[in-house]
């Protein structure tokens, strides 16, 4: 990577990093990325929106790559000196997006420099933390005929630049799945004049463990109980109204319909007993990001030809990218870079994207780009 091309892109990291913005609000994000790629490159840029992507069209014109990266944000709050630290209180880009974002700006910097014998789309994609993301982005695979995506991921607790790779699902499908049951209020002294939702509820939990415990599961299949609500502060109302929600997730989208299905079920079936009303509500939904053999098999070969360490990825994370999206629609692989073994993890206060990452992002880039 050209040394000029690497401080562009560093440099871009920490603008990015000082002004961070939470899901489906990224306008400055997407503005300033715009107007860095406007200012240093001759690219096509086109903006969607919420969204945007660049191309470089290939003298050429081969096949059609897609390379995407995200910049939203997190809901936490910059705790560590930074001299490029987050401006806006309780928001921190403590995911990395930023240094993918600039990732992909320093492989644009390089194509767009250095040319390519295919034509290269760079996706720039907003709230992928909300699995809202990729859903809206994914028309660019069928206009513009994508033929094959890549995308990667900064990733602590695995060898510092080191690329895994894996065949199959790299990232379990999950969602946000919300029970709202609704009875009848009474004085708490009277508590069979009333219909509390509690014991339903309580029933629900307490079942979660014979549907996701089992030999053949072997913890593909899983649900999180992430908030309970019932009734309000006062002793002397019987609760009517109570809410549960649960994550859901396993390695394959099947798997959790089956789990979504059976907690549906029971939850019907408690309210028939108890005479309450019920609703079921469904948020943040990612898909299993399910890689292409093909492609991951190219991400391989590039890091054998650049020497770039290379490992296999032993199992899926059980955390979820709504990456899968593209890769229903056509070829493409995930991978991901490590931090190194003891990095803090993402998602925690201690954490920030290591800069040096970018190079290993856009030499790997680089040489897909020529598969």
């Amino acid at each position: 990577m050209e040394k000029n091309n690497l401080q562009l892109a560093i440099q871009l990291r920490h603008e990015l990093h000082a002004h961070p913005e939470l899901s489906n609000q990224e306008a400055w994000t997407k503005q300033h990325l715009i107007e860095f790629l406007k200012t240093h490159t001759n690219l096509e840029v086109v903006d969607k929106g919420r969204w945007f992507y660049a191309v470089y069209h290939s003298k050429v014109g081969k096949r059609n790559i897609a390379f995407r990266a995200d910049f939203d944000a997190l809901p936490i709050e910059e705790t560590i000196e930074l001299s490029y630290g987050s401006k806006f209180p309780g928001v921190s880009h403590k995911c990395g997006h930023d240094g993918h974002s600039a990732t992909l700006c320093g492989f644009a910097l390089e194509i767009d420099q250095k040319g390519s014998n295919n034509n290269i789309f760079f996706l720039f994609q907003h709230a992928e933390e909300t699995g809202d993301g990729a859903v809206e982005c994914a028309v660019l695979i069928e206009e513009k005929k994508i033929d094959e995506i890549f995308g990667w991921h900064n990733m602590s607790g695995i060898k510092e630049n080191t690329v895994y790779v894996i065949n199959g699902t790299a990232q379990y499908a999950s969602k946000g799945m919300s029970i709202y049951m609704e009875g009848v209020p009474s004085h708490a002294s009277e508590p069979e004049n009333g219909i509390n939702p509690a014991f339903a509820i309580a029933k629900i939990i307490d079942s979660i463990p014979s549907f996701i415990d089992s030999t053949a599961n072997k913890g593909n299949v899983l649900c999180t109980v992430v908030q309970v609500d019932i009734g309000v502060k006062a002793f002397g109302v019987n609760a009517s109204k109570g809410t549960l929600r649960l994550t859901i997730r396993a390695l394959y989208e099947e798997e959790m319909d089956k789990l979504q299905h059976k907690l549906e079920n029971l939850a019907q079936a408690e309210a028939e007993k108890y005479g309450l009303k019920i609703r079921f509500e469904y948020q943040d939904e990612f898909p299993e990001t399910a890689n292409h053999v093909e492609s991951s098999n190219k991400i391989r070969q590039v890091c054998a030809e650049k020497n770039i360490p290379m490992l296999e990825l032993k199992e899926a994370f059980r955390a979820s990218e709504d990456f899968g999206h593209y890769t229903k629609l056509t070829k493409g692989s995930y991978c991901y870079i490590g931090n190194g073994e003891d990095y803090p993890n993402i998602h925690t206060f201690e954490y920030d994207f290591k800069d040096d990452l970018i190079v290993t992002g856009v030499e790997l880039f680089k040489g897909l780009a020529e598969q």
